[in-house]
């Protein structure tokens, strides 16, 4: 009788250790949780905003005044069907809006990365652009305006040289043709694309900044939302 008793004291005790241990075991895994939620939380909350991007906007094809207290920065693909609404439907508003005002200045640089001929648009670009700042903003605005399937290589020398031609810009066009065939300007396409890629790790086309912060898309390719951010960063720029 007294081994029975034994034996049901013995099982008792066992399941109270049970009880116990699976009691510590989940204040002990609660805890871990609470402890990784607050962990999470104070990375949010102190996380250090990213410093603004930096640009040499003195080398940079600019539309506007250069002392513009917003400045703003395009990474753009001549090829890119998104970057054509943004020249198209979006810079006009901009220009009567901020840029005539001399509130604001718009800069171009190129990150290519729709097709290979992309890399030809922006040498000719950038031949355009060291011949004179005010003809490649036509330049900029007729080659959207004309931009042809990015999935057909239609960005040659040839093409750009009769375009402006046709347009009737103020440049050399044999000068142009040769820059574009001989790649004057690679190293500057080339700096500015590893600076979209490599360095700010932009995912698309048009990327834009605003005095060097980034916008998302849905602030930057809506007219509305961009404006409150141009807006902001005048309020900003008081202060």
């Amino acid at each position: 009788m007294q081994k029975s008793q034994r034996k049901a004291e013995d099982r008792v005790k066992k399941q109270i250790q049970a009880q116990r241990k699976q009691r510590q075991t989940r204040i002990w895994v609660w805890s871990t949780v609470v402890a990784f939620v607050a962990l999470i939380v104070l990375v949010v909350v102190f996380k250090p905003e990213a410093k603004p991007a930096s640009f040499e906007y003195e080398k940079l094809p600019t539309l506007g005044q250069s002392n513009a207290p917003v400045k703003i920065v395009e990474f753009g693909d001549y090829k890119c069907i998104t970057c054509k609404m943004f020249s198209q439907e979006i810079e006009p508003q901009l220009q009567k809006d901020f840029i005539d005002t001399g509130k604001a200045s718009l800069s171009f640089m190129n990150f290519m990365i729709i097709a290979p001929d992309s890399y030809t648009a922006a040498l000719a670009g950038q031949a355009v652009f060291h011949q004179s700042n005010e003809e490649y903003w036509k330049f900029y605005d007729a080659v959207y305006k004309n931009q042809g399937d990015e999935g057909v290589p239609w960005a040659t020398s040839d093409y750009f040289v009769k375009l402006a031609k046709d347009l009737g810009l103020k440049l050399d066009y044999d000068k142009l043709k040769q820059d574009i065939d001989n790649e004057t300007y690679k190293d500057e396409v080339n700096a500015q694309d590893k600076l979209a890629r490599n360095k700010l790790k932009l995912g698309g086309t048009p990327s834009i900044f605003i005095n060097g912060k980034k916008l998302t898309d849905n602030q930057a390719l809506q007219y509305a939302n961009l404006k409150k951010e141009i807006e902001k960063a005048l309020e900003e720029n008081k202060g």
